[in-house]
């Protein structure tokens, strides 16, 4: 494990560099924010009002987590990345190479978005703050297990943005996938907590990824209970384990028929 970190305080530290690109890119953010704040002030005309369990704080904040842990991954560089090494065949000369090609992925992908991750949690929550003019009921230690679902979240992120990218093994171009997988969990994941959707696709959507990416980190910010975190947590990593299961076979067999067709 030694490599990978090593390879993750190297992408770190050669990103340092670009924290003013990072604040830029921040005020995309920022706009989103306001534009969902406004419109979650005029659906929830009277501020106690409750939504399917949400009030207008409780909705507006379950957007700026969500859109934290979205923005933080932009995986669509990653998947043109991967997609690029597939095509021109560099990816079958890795598998000689002394480190695991999924891993090796994730620890550099992971330092590259660190710094990304910091300055969006602290600033997005800055915002969070002075939009709402202060913060769910959440104390230390509740917030602290949030942060690791976060994380979490992220990293599941990052190991579906890879499989993505695997799928240049299968088509020349998988970009069009990510932008449809994109799309999905902006939809259902990052705008609307599920509670807002038909019954009928609650129950799909809590067995999809976008319980362990969006929905569970947010909910628990909101309104935090140990029960859902430990549920939360076992769903993360049961995704982690499958989407790194899976990225391993696509990726040997990619390799393989690389190999077999001379590429």
């Amino acid at each position: 494990m030694k490599k990978y970190w090593f390879i993750f305080k190297s992408e770190l530290m050669s990103n340092l560099s670009y924290l003013l690109n990072i604040l830029g890119h921040f005020i995309g953010f920022f706009i989103h924010i306001l534009i969902f704040f406004y419109i979650w002030r005029y659906i929830y005309s009277d501020p106690n009002e409750i939504i399917h369990g949400y009030s207008f704080i409780q909705t507006v904040w379950y957007v700026v987590i969500t859109e934290i842990v979205w923005s933080v991954v932009g995986g669509r560089f990653l998947v043109r990345k991967i997609s690029e090494d597939v095509r021109g065949g560099n990816i079958a000369y890795n598998i000689n190479k002394p480190y695991n090609y999924i891993l090796y992925s994730v620890s550099s992908y992971l330092g590259e978005v660190f710094i990304k991750s910091v300055a969006y949690f602290g600033l997005g929550l800055l915002v969070g703050f002075i939009f709402l003019k202060g913060f769910p009921d959440i104390n230390f230690i509740q917030f602290i297990a949030f942060l690791v679902t976060g994380y979490l979240a992220v990293i599941i992120n990052t190991l579906l943005t890879i499989f993505i990218g695997l799928f240049s093994f299968i088509i020349e171009d998988s970009i069009p996938f990510y932008w449809l997988y994109s799309k999905i969990m902006l939809i259902i994941g990052v705008v609307f907590p599920i509670e807002f959707f038909p019954k009928v696709i609650q129950p799909i959507a809590k067995l999809s990824p976008i319980f362990a990416v969006c929905y569970g980190p947010a909910k628990l910010f909101v309104a935090f209970s140990w029960k859902l975190f430990l549920v939360v947590l076992l769903a993360q990593i049961a995704y982690i384990i499958l989407a790194y299961i899976i990225c391993s076979l696509l990726y040997r067999k990619g390799v393989r028929n690389l190999n077999v067709n001379g590429g």
